[in-house]
């Protein structure tokens, strides 16, 4: 053996090397690539080593060594999959720095301190019992290219792609491939696909992952999705989880069967300087989401699971987003509350200034959006759906179906459905939000802090009060946009301090008396100020209503699910259809639901005299309120209703 490679070298140095030429070192599995023009002098020591470019070999380990004309690219390493083995190709310039172990088709390779270069892996081929495992502490590159890998013997850690570099790692799903990763049932792998620095996705190929133990896709710090189409078809966690923040500009993501959230930023728990503090998320972007183009699609059944949820801030600013929870409530021991499902939740504030988004929530107590600070709507395109029962848990006791009398039940012992729920203020300046609520307490819109709307349109139909602002004191103010609400059991509009009415278009409609269409929390001497814009409301106001600006007029009379035409004067201000319930009707609420009957008021408020014709035909114009109102229409037909004037105790008496 000592003598032919003896002779190898010999012969080598002898013919030069042609430039085209590379020298394969085969050593088990691996084979090091050293290109002629890069090998320069090589050291054939005391019969036992061979040293190439720094890379030391041991003979007794080389199974073969050869010239061929193969092509090598600089910093790059391939690891091809072929059922129970894998071979690994190593580009020689990269060779001193990698120390490669393979056992069956899984490979481990450590990097050097000293790399001062990116290393990219691509990774192909197929095995049911094989696995990548990275340690270092440079950035690198991961290629997927057409990579089907299944690690069945955590040898490493357990999940099929394991990068410990703690830096960041650039993942190409390559065009037109489809990768599956699948973890181990067992390990200590965070996830199947795990990064422990950051992870930005590219490329526009299809990445399946399966997560068998916990997550199925994890990075340590920040995830990116630039292209690539992601899908988690089950995972025993998350979806996706990361920390720092996750950013998604385009590509696609689906998430379907997983025991928890689908997708989870965590705000990093680092220390950070040599106070010992952690970062900060305002301060060091941890723990936020930002989605801002591309296509999700969620579908989660956890216990309290959230479709989207951020430790931080959840920002989305385009993309179409469709999310569906079904989990019911849970009780949370630390905190000493029930918690429930979300399809948005944030630890701080929700922001949505563009995008489409369906969100769904079935289960008991489920939310569509929920915040524990600001709500925030300037544009995009948001449809929310809630249907689950009240759930119930007091620490002993489960009830996802509760039926008994809350009023004097400590609130941290129920949760019930509503379309957003927000702890701090609610902001809706554009946009468009239709939000409808089934189930016992449904409330559609819910603030503990104030309801701000100044433009935008906002569509509700809910069970329980419309828009609600449930702290004390705290107000709610419509000074422009399109707003519909509609209560099946409760206020149409409901606030625990003042409520303004002072622009837009706003039609309220409550339920039976003592509830009214628009409620302000006259008990603590608040009031309902109407001040201007026009006002639609079915059920009557607030008693003390103060009317400035404008006139406003009632009818004790109108007919079910006809339509009628708002003149302000003898311009056409709006032509908006009545609920399915007549106003001398018992028994039934707005929308022929039941519980919403009995006799109401219709009172409407223009910035000159309203007038009003009922039964008319409309055409043209444009439709808002899910067909409930037509703006800029022709109005043909019809016959004048007669009005009363409408003074400050001519609304029932409501509730806070």
């Amino acid at each position: 053996m000592k003598k032919i490679f003896s002779l190898m070298i010999c012969a080598l140095a002898v013919c030069g090397w042609m430039k085209a030429q590379t020298l394969n070192i085969e050593v088990g599995q691996v084979t090091y690539l050293f290109p002629a023009e890069q090998a320069g002098i090589m050291n054939y020591t005391d019969g036992s080593t061979l040293t190439v470019m720094d890379k030391v070999f041991a003979l007794a380990e080389v199974g073969e060594m050869y010239v061929n004309e193969t092509s090598v690219v600089d910093n790059t390493v391939s690891v091809v999959y072929n059922g129970g083995a894998a071979t690994v190709f190593v580009a020689g310039n990269v060779a001193k720095y990698l120390i490669i172990s393979v056992s069956g088709a899984h490979v481990n390779i450590v990097q050097s301190e000293d790399v001062a270069e990116e290393i990219t892996y691509t990774l192909s081929g197929s095995s049911e019992d094989g696995e990548l495992y990275v340690s270092g502490s440079y950035k690198a590159t991961v290629e997927l290219n057409g990579l089907s890998l299944t690690n069945t013997n955590p040898v490493s850690s357990g999940a099929a792609v394991h990068i410990q570099n703690g830096k960041r790692i650039k993942v190409k799903v390559m065009d037109g491939t489809t990768n599956t990763l699948v973890d181990c049932a067992r390990g200590s792998q965070k996830g199947a696909f795990y990064v422990k620095g950051h992870l930005e996705f590219s490329k526009s190929g299809v990445l399946n992952v399966v997560g068998n133990l916990k997550h199925a896709i994890k990075s340590g710090e920040y995830i990116e999705l630039k292209e690539a189409t992601l899908n988690v078809t089950s995972a025993q966690g998350d979806g996706i989880n990361c920390g720092q923040y996750f950013l998604m500009e385009s590509g696609n993501v689906t998430i379907n069967n997983v025991t928890d959230d689908g997708i989870q930023c965590d705000i990093d728990d680092t220390e950070v300087g040599s106070t010992g503090e952690t970062a900060d998320h305002e301060d060091e972007d941890s723990g936020n989401i930002y989605l801002e183009g591309g296509q999700i699609t969620i579908n989660t059944a956890g216990i309290a699971a959230k479709g989207v949820k951020s430790e931080g801030d959840l920002i989305v600013k385009g993309g179409v987003i469709d999310i569906t929870t079904t989990g019911n409530g849970k009780w949370d021991e630390e905190d000493v509350k029930t918690k429930a499902a979300a399809c948005l939740g944030s630890d701080a504030k929700v922001v949505i200034s563009g995008g489409t988004l369906t969100l769904t929530s079935t289960g008991a107590g489920g939310k569509g959006i929920n915040c524990d600070a600001a709500f925030e709507l300037s544009g995009g395109d948001v449809t929310i759906v809630t249907k689950g029962t009240l759930y119930y848990h007091n620490g002993t006791t489960e009830n996802t179906n509760y039926t008994g009398n809350t009023d004097n039940v400590n609130s941290d012992y129920y949760s019930s459905s509503k379309g957003v729920k927000a702890d701090g203020a609610i902001t809706i300046s554009g946009g468009k939000i239709s939000v409808a609520t089934a189930g016992r307490n449904a409330e559609g819109v819910e603030s503990k802090t104030s309801i701000l709307i100044s433009d935008g349109e906002v569509t509700v139909n809910s069970y329980d009060d419309g828009l609600n602002v449930g702290g004390d004191g705290s107000d709610l103010i419509i000074s422009g946009g399109y707003v519909y609400s509609r209560a099946m059991n409760n206020d149409g509009i409901d606030g625990n301090g003042n409520v303004y009415v002072k622009g837009g278009l706003v039609y309220a409609i409550g339920a039976n008396s003592p509830e009214v269409a628009i409620d302000a929390n006259s008990e603590e001497q608040k009031k309902l100020y109407v001040q201007g814009g026009t006002l639609i409301a079915v059920g009557g106001l607030e008693s003390g209503a103060q009317i400035s600006g404008g006139t406003c007029k009632q009818t004790s009379s109108f007919t079910a699910d006809s339509w009628y035409a708002l003149y302000n004067g003898s311009e056409l201000v709006a032509a908006f259809k009545t609920p399915t319930t007549s106003s001398s009707s018992s028994g039934g609420g707005p929308g022929g639901r039941p519980g919403g009957g009995g006799s109401k008021k219709l009172v409407v408020y223009t910035s000159s005299t309203p007038t009003l014709k009922s039964g008319v035909t409309v055409s043209g114009g444009t439709e808002y309120f899910d067909n409930a109102a037509n703006i800029g229409g022709t109005v043909s037909g019809g016959s004048s209703v007669t009005l009363s004037e409408y003074t400050s105790s001519g609304g029932p008496s409501g509730r806070p």
